[in-house]
This record gives structure tokens, C-alpha cells and sequence, in this order.
């Protein structure tokens, strides 16, 4: 599993003081408000910083840096991941689990057969949706649904599933 999660991506930067608009990739953005570490990947490293300030502007998250205290020193990392320890991720409920630990998973039926693998899951008003590419390259769409999802092994990457009538 992954030693850590993202939370953010830095979208731009915001005044001439070195704060950012994140663009939010976690369920709750209100969520940042408790984070006091972060991590940003520069693409060559995890460059640890602190967040020294935070303020809400419509979706977006801005965010102060501790260190970063001019624009020019932070507009570098425009369109870069910020990511947090796994160990400071939200806990989740049972039967919840973290979209990228169930991507790449083999799913199967509830007869033995394997349809394919997880590629994406899309999240919507009723229930997440879970795309299933085959091994002819077609996609099975399944709903996150208790009738359809019977059990999940993050550990091993394996879901079963059962296919309603009209699924496949």
C-alpha cells in the first residue's frame, strides 16, 4: 500500500506572499484545517513542509507555508501533489476504503470468474461506480452497491462481485 495519500494539488499561486490555491482531492476540505504537515512532491523528492496558514476560498484551499514567503519561491511547484502520511488519514469506516487502494485490483465473480481489473471508480450522487476493463479491452460497469460488491481484499487486491441482470 502506499506510504502516502494526496490531499491536494497546487493549482496556483495566490497574492505575492507565497500562499497557494490547492485544488482539494480529498472527500472533506474542511480536512486541511487539522493538517499541520504536509508533503510536497516535486517530482524528484517529498519536500516536508508546515502549514502556517489556511484560509477557504469558494472549492479551493489556501494555503501559507512556513519558509514560503514570496511568490517566486512557490510558483515553481504549480500543478504539483501535496500528500500527508497514511497514519494521518482520515479513518475509515468498515466497508470504506481509499479509492487508489482498490484501483488495480482483479475482480471476480461470485462463480469464480475473472472479469478484469478495477481501472477506475467513478463517485457519484447515489453510489460510486466501478469500471472493470476486460481482458477484450470492453469496460463492465458495476455499482458500489451491497447486492453487487461482496467482498473486498485490499491486502490482496481482489474484489468479488456479483453482476445484476443487465450488467454485462
Amino acid at each position: 500500500m502506499e506510504k502516502h495519500l494526496r490531499v491536494g494539488i497546487i493549482s496556483s499561486t495566490h497574492g505575492i506572499r507565497g500562499e497557494v490555491k490547492v485544488f482539494p482531492t480529498t472527500d472533506d476540505p474542511n480536512r486541511f484545517s487539522e493538517l499541520k504537515h504536509l508533503f510536497l512532491d516535486t517530482g524528484k523528492e517529498l519536500l516536508p513542509l508546515e502549514v502556517e496558514g489556511i484560509k477557504f476560498f469558494k472549492k479551493m484551499v489556501i494555503l501559507k507555508f512556513k519558509g514560503f514567503d514570496e511568490i517566486e519561491k512557490i510558483e515553481k511547484y504549480k500543478g504539483k501533489d501535496l500528500l500527508i502520511d497514511r497514519e494521518n488519514a482520515v479513518k475509515l469506516e468498515e466497508n470504506e476504503y481509499f479509492i487508489f487502494d482498490l484501483i488495480d485490483s482483479e475482480v471476480y465473480t461470485d462463480e469464480g470468474e475473472k472479469l478484469g481489473i478495477l481501472t477506475e471508480i467513478l463517485t457519484t450522487n447515489a453510489n460510486d461506480v466501478y469500471i472493470v476493463k476486460t481482458a477484450d479491452g470492453s469496460e463492465i460497469l458495476i455499482p458500489s452497491i451491497k447486492e453487487c460488491i461482496l467482498d473486498v481484499d485490499v491486502d490482496n487486491k481482489k474484489i468479488k462481485v456479483h453482476l445484476l441482470d443487465g450488467l454485462r
